[in-house]
């Protein structure tokens, strides 16, 4: 058991690492289900508009994770190598990165908004619901693009920081911008303190904001600190990158960036696969989606965990203390994880009791809830093992791992049963969960193997 148990130093290590980001997560998604609830109190159509459209931001969020962290790999292999300017290079790719996409993303979503949304309606329901759930989703939607750069923003900086093991000024910016969203949400959607009841669109102008005051707070003290964060001396000098190093992280970083795309795109798609049984089934997975990310922030934070500590080791060498390393993080989180979903699944019926829906939508929530509770464990360990391949820089595999196993099987399974078979939502969506102990047999032998145990900075 010594293999999979750390000693005091060990996790003291690790907390000091994951905590922070799981302090960040957690207060970032508990406002979400508080913002949640708040639409939710105005009316279904609204609420189901507003999950509608942060699903297709979804796929933005995790297009630009997966772009910034081709680069990303680097980064904590160069700072563990105690290369500065390595830090600065990655960091001016990532600015170029996330224009791109930002900009792509702005452009796709005022040309084709209104398809993209109206292609989740289509299941049971009143053409008077859906047409007002199409323009509760459109208002939305429009408010909330002009929170993508600052988005952005966060992310090029916030994720070299965590990179370089810097994970407590994220923390303190995001606790900072959630309360904010949380104030502006009560104000905006009610109408308060004489400001104007705007409902959904109230609740898109807080979120913005909430990002632009994250934006200035991280930008500003790390710019203004550069004891702490030596990395930024020079950073925009000039914006111009080594061709050399460009092409290595495209390398590297190309199946990230499509990895993450097509992975929120496939959940995405999984989402409209359930929902041709219904708007109440919308309405259930929002509430039980926003309740979810509440308890993954334990298995998404030792996750990060992993790519940090274990890049960091492998970029100084030290590949027999990064086996060793990655090993108990991954026992670790599972753990953690199974503690977890033990209290998730006895709060399942009671989360659901907060929103103003019909009893259909509550009882599929609460199935749902209790659905992801039981997988946790699963999860867990698939993102330990995901998190592990992508830092020694396998980041094909994980391609494979990834996206190509989401549209494959998770996709083929839920449109195969949801269109063609009468089977209940839930069982379907238990079907598609199970098939992912698939992917945990694949990643116990990647993993065990060792394939990942890789320096891609030696040279340098």
């Amino acid at each position: 058991m010594s293999k999979f148990i750390g000693n005091k130093s060990f996790y003291k290590m690790v907390l000091l690492i994951a905590v922070p980001i799981m302090i960040q997560n957690g207060i970032t998604n508990f406002v979400g289900l508080l913002d949640n609830i708040m639409i939710g109190q105005v009316g279904t159509e609204q609420m189901s508009g507003a999950a509608i459209v942060n699903q297709l931001i979804f796929v933005y969020n995790l297009c630009m994770f997966g772009g910034v962290s081709g680069a990303g790999i680097f980064t904590a292999q160069y700072y563990g190598q105690g290369n500065a300017e390595g830090v600065r290079q990655t960091m001016r790719f990532k600015c170029w990165m996330a224009f791109v996409v930002t900009a792509l993303t702005i452009g796709l979503f005022l040309g084709g908004g209104t398809f993209l949304i109206d292609s989740y309606l289509k299941g049971e329901g009143t053409p008077e619901d859906a047409a007002a759930t199409l323009l509760y989703g459109k208002q939305y939607l429009y408010i909330m693009l002009a929170g993508l750069p600052a988005f952005a923003v966060v992310q090029i900086y916030a994720s070299t920081l965590r990179e370089c093991g810097q994970t407590v000024l994220p923390m303190k910016a995001g606790i900072v911008a959630v309360f904010v969203n949380l104030i502006f949400n009560y104000l905006l959607i009610y109408g308060k303190m004489g400001l104007p009841q705007m409902g959904v669109r109230g609740a898109a102008i807080a979120t913005v904001l909430s990002r632009y005051v994250e934006m200035c707070i991280v930008v500003c003290f790390v710019h203004k600190d550069r004891q702490t964060y030596p990395f930024m001396e020079g950073l925009y000098r000039t914006m111009k990158l080594p061709k050399e190093l460009v092409i290595k992280i495209l390398k590297k970083g190309s199946p990230l960036l499509f990895n993450e795309t097509l992975w929120a795109a496939g959940v995405a798609m999984l989402t409209q696969c359930y929902s041709v049984r219904g708007l109440n089934v919308v309405a259930g997975l929002n509430v039980s989606g926003t309740v979810n990310n509440v308890f993954n922030i334990v298995f998404i934070a030792l996750g990060d965990s992993v790519a940090i500590i274990v890049g960091q080791l492998l970029g100084a060498g030290k590949m027999e203390e990064a086996r060793d390393t990655d090993n108990k993080m991954i026992a670790f989180s599972v753990f953690c994880c199974t503690c977890v979903a033990i209290v998730m699944l006895f709060f399942a019926p009671v989360f659901p009791k907060f929103y103003k829906i019909n009893d259909e939508a509550r009882t599929l929530a609460k199935y749902f809830i209790m659905a992801t509770a039981v997988c946790m464990p699963q999860n867990a360990f698939l993102h330990a093992a995901y998190f592990t391949l992508r830092s020694g820089g396998k980041t094909v595999i994980t391609f494979l791992f990834d996206s190509v196993f989401i549209w494959c099987v998770s996709v083929g399974i839920a449109f195969t049963l949801s269109r063609f078979t009468a089977i209940p939502v839930i069982w379907v969506y238990v079907l598609v969960q199970l098939g992912d102990l698939i992917k945990c047999a694949i990643g116990f032998v990647l993993v065990k193997k060792g394939i990942w145990l890789h320096n891609i900075v030696e040279k340098d």
